[in-house]
């Protein structure tokens, strides 16, 4: 389990207080960027050996503010 960001600071960040986004977003927006991860990780030729997973490494990138959703 990920304790850490936790998944309201997540939602916050990805949401608006008028209009957060829900769990079920999270969830794919999470899911999203890990396999954007793992592929990058592919191309590269890197291991992520030694490293967060790639669910977690997703998790922080949107804490940290990396990740944004585009609205259509």
């Amino acid at each position: 389990m990920i304790n850490e960001p936790a998944v309201d600071v997540l939602i916050r960040k990805l949401g608006t207080e008028e209009e957060p986004i829900s769990r079920y977003a999270l969830c794919t927006i999470v899911a999203k960027r890990a396999r954007q991860i793992i592929e990058t990780e592919r191309n590269l030729g890197h291991p992520s050996a030694g490293r967060d997973k790639e669910i977690l490494a997703a998790c922080k990138d949107i804490a940290d503010g990396k990740v944004v959703i585009a609205k259509d």
